[in-house]
């Protein structure tokens, strides 16, 4: 952060600090808890910024305990590839943090625009999956707001796929960041077998480690039955992001340099269509997310090989979500996700 934004949010915080600690006779006590605040958020963002870089990839899945006699765990499962994460926006309260694959074939180098991860101190609200295709804006109370931050995942095409709040944490001396119990639509290594489960019900963690950074999942694979979620088997996650740039990092920023405008006017339409009703409704098939998700990711590298205009891009992408998207009142989650949340 620049100079201004430090004062600024100094201010801020030191602004927090008095309101939520009794009055103490002593100024110099008054000044620690600020302080202590301020480096308090000052760490966490530490951390938030340091998943930003160029990693090998090692994706780590299998299903473990399975809660019904009827239910077979699938083969774990280990994959991997090289993934570059930029940071596209601070504003000191929030970050957003872009991920990138970049794979090999044949002699060729692709890069495929991958997850997004948004994250919000002290948020008002968190955008939560409810049902199938559909997300709504879940009110964050005070009581829960402070030294708190939101962490909203963003599927390939800038479509929602969860959001959660937690705080980060120092525990035996490695510091974490860990969500509520949050849902989530299936992972398309899920959907597309067609599970007998249809939603999971996760706790998600991230942690920086030596030469970088761990996304652990603990996911519990449910599925709706007369209205009630049943839990089926528990699975875990272990995704680790280890430094390397042993691959072609340039293919990455080239893409991101090509494509950021018409991204950035992607997650403006998306914005805007949540923020017409409170949430969104969008059609999913199991292969690409939602519905129009290969078309516009389809259209993004058409510009970075300089096949379509950015132009041209951005209006066909604007009318795909505007018809993908459903534009009514979204009722609230909070009642089905305090009930999903006790399994």
């Amino acid at each position: 952060m620049n100079k201004k934004l430090k004062t600024q949010f100094g201010a801020a915080l030191f602004a927090l600090a008095m309101a939520t600690t009794p009055a103490l006779a002593n100024g110099d006590q008054r000044q620690m808890a600020a302080t202590e605040v301020q480096a308090s958020f000052e760490q966490d963002r530490a951390d938030i910024l340091a998943m930003a870089g160029d990693y090998k990839v090692k994706f780590d899945m299998a299903e473990t305990t399975t809660w019904r006699d009827d239910y077979e765990p699938i083969k774990a499962k280990i994959s991997g590839g090289h993934e570059s994460v930029r940071v596209i926006k601070d504003t000191g309260t929030e970050i957003v943090l872009q991920h990138l694959l970049v794979a090999e074939h044949e002699g060729n180098t692709f890069v495929i625009k991958h997850w997004r991860q948004d994250w919000v101190y002290q948020p008002s609200n968190v955008l939560v999956y409810e049902d199938a295709g559909k997300w709504v804006n879940k009110d964050v109370p005070e009581s829960e707001r402070s030294g708190s931050w939101s962490q909203t995942v963003w599927q390939v095409d800038d479509s929602p796929r969860y959001g959660g709040l937690g705080k980060w944490k120092t525990v035996n001396g490695v510091r974490s960041w860990t969500s509520d119990w949050t849902a989530r639509p299936l992972a398309r290594r899920d959907a597309v077998r067609n599970p007998v489960y249809d939603h999971y019900q996760a706790i998600n963690r991230h942690q920086p480690m030596p030469g970088g950074w761990i996304h652990w999942q603990d996911n519990t694979k449910m599925k709706m039955v007369d209205g009630k979620a049943v839990p089926y088997v528990q699975e875990s996650v272990l995704n680790t992001y280890k430094k390397f740039d042993g691959y072609t990092v340039s293919a990455a920023d080239d893409y991101w340099t090509k494509t950021q405008a018409y991204w950035e006017k992607v997650r403006a339409e998306w914005d805007a269509a949540i923020a017409a009703t409170g949430g969104v409704t969008v059609e999913e098939e199991a292969h690409t997310g939602t519905v129009i998700s290969a078309r516009l990711l389809g259209m993004g590298t058409e510009i970075s090989e300089g096949k379509l205009s950015e132009a041209d891009a951005v209006k066909e992408a604007q009318s795909l979500i505007r018809e993908a998207t459903v534009k009514r009142p979204v009722k609230t989650a909070a009642k089905k996700t305090a009930t999903s949340a006790e399994y």
